[in-house]
């Protein structure tokens, strides 16, 4: 039984010890020993209840001291960590007053090294006689100088670099992939004439009062030319316009039945036809160079090659024959041989876009990018004429094999007032600079040699020179096969007579 429940039962009279009553005289000595073992058990709790209690105080003590020690401990730290900000604040504003002092100081000097410097340039133009503008023109003027003759050393290194590193196994290896890329055929010269029977026949084209000839050219869209005898001469700028006047002039002069209904008829179907064969050549082009999964939109452009000629050469016979070389080479150096033989085959898809003005480089480009086509593929179209610096040897190679592929001999023939024109133009944008003497165009135009004064051009302006003609040719010649190479020569001569 614990303490607390006997202790309880003493005070409810449980258990009446007989301390301070008197006992009965008539009690047994049963009821003395209950009374005497009452009382020393209730002496003995008090004895316990004391010893607890004490035992309970010095516990609470305990717990008492430890917490007041805390909280002295807590208030100790409170009071140190104010004294460290009220310690730190003081350095903040120490320093404060240091920086504003030292921004006053600088100010000072500031104001001390502008009325230096200005007295400094007023003694510069009294020594020198130059006002400060003249002044600044004169060093803008030796830095030019300076530039110029640093341009020309730039581009003086980069060509001997050049040429050093083109040279190396070049000739072996454009020997091998132009035997590997030879085809059998020779460029065709071909126009769009359609060859009839009588001049009767010419006149059932014109039909009366001329309605016939006038719904075929309408409908058509190509200029029928019918003085030629024996033949009737379609023109159209679209060789795929020109090709399916002429298969439908065909027909109609076969059936008999030339009146407007036949003639808009025969037209509709046979550019179904036309279109229908440009497929087939699309995808028989792409599978030749094994080019597969293509999006349909780039086969059936590619099929358009099948009625384009580039200076008589057809442009699906040339985009094989450059695809060949380019994969020989590709394999020869070790280059990705799949940007190749894209790059190779659609190098000049621009050629027959005709809805949109541009050159045949900017068109293929944009063109080919709505198609997620590889970067490295597009930038092999953009740069197969050098209209950008080679990014890779992907595009070097494609620039190389079509540039085989297009001047071989009699793989083209060339316009001769067109080139007559080319070649006027380039003499007279030679022409256009200052200390120019003579300009000739050789080379059938690829070539530019310029004679300048050597009493007006310096030797690092003559080289600046021939990077601005040709930077100049590139803005305003258009569509000029291969590259043009600009040579300028500057050559001095002394003499002096002896009597």
């Amino acid at each position: 039984m614990s303490f607390f429940k006997r202790f309880t039962q003493i005070i409810k009279g449980k258990v009446i010890p007989s301390v301070s009553k008197p006992q009965a005289k008539s009690g047994s000595v049963r009821e003395k020993l209950v009374s005497v073992k009452a009382e020393a058990e209730a002496r003995e709790l008090l004895i316990e209840a004391k010893d607890q209690a004490f035992e309970i105080k010095k516990q609470a003590d305990a717990i008492a001291q430890r917490i007041i020690s805390e909280a002295q401990n807590l208030k100790d730290q409170s009071i140190q960590k104010l004294a460290d900000v009220d310690r730190r604040l003081g350095a903040v504003e120490q320093r404060e007053k240091i920086v504003s002092a030292n921004e006053r100081r600088l100010q000072e000097e500031l104001k001390k090294i502008d009325q230096i410097k200005k007295q400094q340039l007023e003694k510069l133009e009294k020594v020198s006689k130059l006002s400060q503008t003249e002044a600044r023109n004169l060093i803008l003027k030796m830095y030019s100088r300076r530039m110029i003759r640093e341009a020309a050393e730039i581009i003086t290194e980069a060509e001997a670099k050049a040429k050093a590193e083109a040279e190396a196994k070049a000739k072996d290896i454009l020997v091998e992939a132009m035997r590997h890329g030879a085809t059998d055929y020779v460029a065709e010269y071909t126009v769009s004439l359609v060859k009839v029977a009588d001049e009767e026949v010419k006149g059932r084209v014109i039909g009366r009062e001329g309605r016939n000839i006038r719904t075929f050219e309408k409908m058509s869209g190509v200029e029928v030319d019918l003085d030629e005898a024996g033949v009737i001469r379609l023109s159209c700028f679209d060789p795929i316009r020109r090709e399916i006047a002429r298969v439908a002039l065909e027909k109609l002069i076969a059936d008999g039945r030339i009146q407007p209904v036949r003639i808009e008829e025969i037209l509709e179907r046979t550019k179904k036809d036309i279109h229908r064969i440009m497929r087939a050549e699309g995808e028989k082009l792409c599978h030749a160079v094994k080019v597969f999964n293509l999006p349909m939109e780039i086969v059936d452009m590619l099929g358009r090659f099948k009625y384009r000629f580039s200076y008589g050469q057809n442009m699906i016979l040339h985009t094989l024959e450059e695809t060949k070389i380019g994969l020989k080479l590709a394999y020869e150096i070790g280059a990705d041989v799949n940007i190749v033989r894209l790059g190779c085959l659609l190098h000049d898809i621009g050629k027959v876009i005709d809805d949109e003005e541009g050159t045949h480089v900017e068109l293929g480009v944009k063109y080919l990018k709505q198609f997620r086509i590889p970067q490295a593929v597009i930038n092999c179209v953009a740069e197969h004429h050098e209209d950008k610096p080679f990014s890779s040897v992907e595009s070097v190679i494609t620039y190389i094999a079509d540039a085989i592929s297009g001047s071989r001999p009699g793989a083209r023939y060339a316009d001769h007032e067109g080139y007559l024109s080319r070649m006027n133009q380039l003499e007279e944008i030679a022409k256009s600079f200052e200390g120019v003497e003579t300009v000739y165009a050789i080379q059938a135009g690829r070539e530019v040699r310029v004679i300048i004064k050597p009493e007006v051009l310096s030797d690092e302006q003559s080289i600046k020179l021939a990077s601005d003609i040709r930077d100049k040719i590139k803005e305003q010649v258009q569509n000029f096969p291969g590259q043009i190479k600009v040579t300028v020569i500057r050559e001095m001569r002394s003499e002096a007579i002896a009597n």
